[in-house]
């Protein structure tokens, strides 16, 4: 039987790629570097997030961790954590190119330190710049439509709107949005980015139609981060299978799953 996250008939592209895997990991705060690649493997992730300040330009610090990174065969995704302007962002992404050779960028410019909620307005900016430089710009963000019509506007083509603030666990914090911009963006690429604390997490937004989930915290500060990356994989697996068989409609009232006909009556 065919892997289920890799089905020929249900492709995840973005920026003209094409991936097996629906989750993306984040490779920050793990214990060790054979944790992490264990973790790696274990989540079936084809993509991780890399901050630049695990590498430092000339004097090349993190070249064992890139090493790494690369002998795992991941595709990386560098983001601009930490930036608190779009002037910052964009400086901070284009040295990301260099260093890493891709155009990919997970676009960050933070607006608040307490709940580090996106600078929507940097971020349309910053996004634009971006764009236009070439960059394939995956922005985290909020699940505000008038900001995601923005940012579509600004040149990007998936959109990773937050589920919680970054760390926290939380989970789906407004459901009701995350469906509406899934509604509103029927076929843009839309990543749930942070707040991801359980694997029903996952499973839950993969439910509601999102094409992946990133996440990080939840499998590197688990007791067993090797065991939690396999139940995020199972979790997103299960979730996409629920999402193409179409779950059924809630119902008020209680509704018999024992027909009644031909049972006798008195």
């Amino acid at each position: 039987m065919q892997d289920s996250a890799a089905r020929a008939d249900d492709p995840f592209r973005i920026y003209g790629v094409t991936l097996g895997s629906r989750l993306l990991m984040g490779t920050s705060m793990f214990d060790s570097p054979a944790i992490l690649a264990d973790s790696a493997r274990a989540s079936g992730a084809e993509v991780v997030t890399v901050s630049l300040r695990r590498e430092a330009g000339g004097s090349r610090a993190g070249q064992a961790f890139w090493d790494l990174i690369q002998a795992l065969g991941l595709r990386v995704l560098p983001n601009t954590a930490g930036c608190k302007t779009a002037k910052e962002a964009v400086a901070t992404a284009q040295m990301a190119r260099e260093i890493f050779g891709t155009p990919w960028i997970k676009l960050e410019v933070i607006g608040d330190d307490d709940t580090l909620q996106p600078d929507v307005f940097g971020l349309v900016e910053a996004a634009r710049i971006l764009s236009k430089d070439g960059f394939h710009v995956f922005p985290y963000t909020t699940e505000d439509l008038i900001v995601a019509e923005k940012l579509m506007g600004a040149g990007c083509e998936a959109l990773m709107p937050w589920g919680a603030p970054i760390g926290s666990g939380r989970g789906l914090n407004n459901v009701f949005g995350l469906k509406a911009l899934r509604a509103h963006f029927p076929d843009t690429p839309l990543i749930v980015d942070a707040g991801i604390g359980a694997p029903s997490h996952a499973t839950q937004a993969l439910e509601l139609g999102y094409d992946a989930v990133l996440l990080n915290t939840a499998i590197a500060r688990a007791g067993d981060a090797v065991a939690m990356a396999h139940a995020f994989r199972l979790a997103v697996e299960a979730g996409r299978e629920a999402c193409l068989a179409m779950l059924m409609e809630p119902r008020d009232m209680a509704a018999p799953s024992t027909p009644v006909f031909g049972k006798a009556f008195t």
